[in-house]
């Protein structure tokens, strides 16, 4: 094993010296202070011969000849490499102290090329400021378009992980300011009107999810809802689906009803077949307990599950991703048509699942957390 290199007082040294002196063996020093035999040797012999411990005094002339032309060698390769330099600008100097100040003194050089040393710092200095101003100007466009491709929604956690995979390590509280300085606000900072939910239906439904939200199977667990969207002077309604496996929107409807027809419809736009759906999970609203639903379960053999009366927990996903929804989507937008709002929805439905990241699947988006091997 390798030992690591230490450094010692010359009052340690002359302490160790001083007890060897007064008949304490050299291998009890030796193991006793962890240092090695050659050391103890050598600090015996300098404090015989000359009294000091440093390298200089103890140096044979021959030794200290050879250090003066090892440093007029190094002299005359340094004035060789620069010496084509000696009559250049000032910016061309300043490039060849800064290019060999790795092998050679700056201060030896600065003589050679007839150039101020401060005037070689003062340069350092503002390209170091003008590398540093580029580095915060290419930051802040980072963080503006990551905020822009967001829909305006990532705050300081998404956008941070989002400059990770771009290769940058960038504190929340760094990007915090940034955020300030460029007047970004993420969309879940604005507060929002929260209306009552309405009298549950009494539907003698179990729930069967007993919100076990994480399942390893797509498409295997379902859980839905719906919400309301002003388009024109008048409430419409939307419909998702949403798979506990990835967090994907696999169906979405909108209308003007908020009946079993809108439900059906989003049902009918998911991808894959039906049979494969093992649960279907919803809260108490009558849209989702009525014989069209109840007839489409039944034939695709998809057991149905109900939260629990007044407790929106039971439904939590469904809940977390209506949230974003409405803050990300419909308070984002105004709606003059259905037509307007069903093309805008699909919009908002191939963001979400495709570049929009998610915090429950390690800030991975639906589409990336899908492709990952089982």
């Amino acid at each position: 094993m390798r030992r690591e290199r230490r450094t010692y007082t010359p009052e340690f040294k002359l302490q160790l010296v001083k007890l060897y002196e007064n008949g304490k063996s050299r291998t009890d020093i030796v193991k006793e202070y962890d240092i090695t035999p050659s050391a103890l040797d050598r600090w015996i012999k300098n404090q015989k011969e000359t009294g000091s411990f440093k390298a200089e005094d103890n140096r044979s002339t021959e030794e200290n000849e050879l250090l003066q032309l090892r440093k007029e060698v190094k002299q005359l390769r340094m004035e060789n490499d620069i010496f084509k330099a000696s009559s250049a600008d000032h910016g061309t100097k300043i490039e060849v102290v800064q290019k060999n100040a790795d092998r050679y003194s700056v201060s030896a050089m600065c003589k050679v090329l007839q150039l101020s040393r401060n005037t070689y710092y003062y340069h350092l200095r503002k390209k170091d400021d003008h590398e540093k101003q580029a580095a915060k100007a290419d930051l802040e466009a980072r963080i503006f378009n990551i905020f822009q491709q967001s829909r305006n929604n990532y705050g300081t956690r998404k956008i941070k992980k989002e400059l990770t995979k771009q290769g940058l390590i960038v504190s929340k509280r760094r990007i915090g300011r940034v955020m300030k300085t460029l007047g970004l606000s993420s969309n879940y900072t604005v507060a929002y009107y929260k209306p009552q939910k309405k009298r549950s239906n009494e539907a003698v439904v179990a729930n069967v999810l007993n919100r076990e939200f994480s399942q390893n199977q797509k498409l295997s667990v379902l859980v839905s809802d719906l919400t309301y969207v002003r388009v024109g002077k008048k409430w419409h309604y939307v419909c998702l689906f949403v798979d506990l496996f990835n967090r994907e929107i696999v169906g979405a409807s909108a209308g003007p009803n908020k009946d079993a027809a809108l439900v059906y419809k989003a049902l009918s736009t998911i991808k894959g077949n039906l049979s494969d759906v093992q649960l279907f999970h919803t809260d108490r609203g009558s849209e989702f307990d009525n014989q069209l639903m109840a007839e489409a379960t039944e034939t695709f053999g998809i057991e149905r599950s109900l939260s629990a009366k007044g407790c929106p927990y039971d439904n939590a996903v469904a809940e977390a991703t209506y949230k974003s929804f409405k803050i990300e989507f419909v308070y984002q937008m105004t709606f003059h048509s259905l037509e307007q709002l069903d093309l805008e929805l699909w919009d908002y439905v191939n963001w979400f699942n495709n570049i929009r990241i998610h915090q429950t699947l390690g800030y991975l988006t639906p589409a990336e957390f899908k492709q990952q091997p089982l």
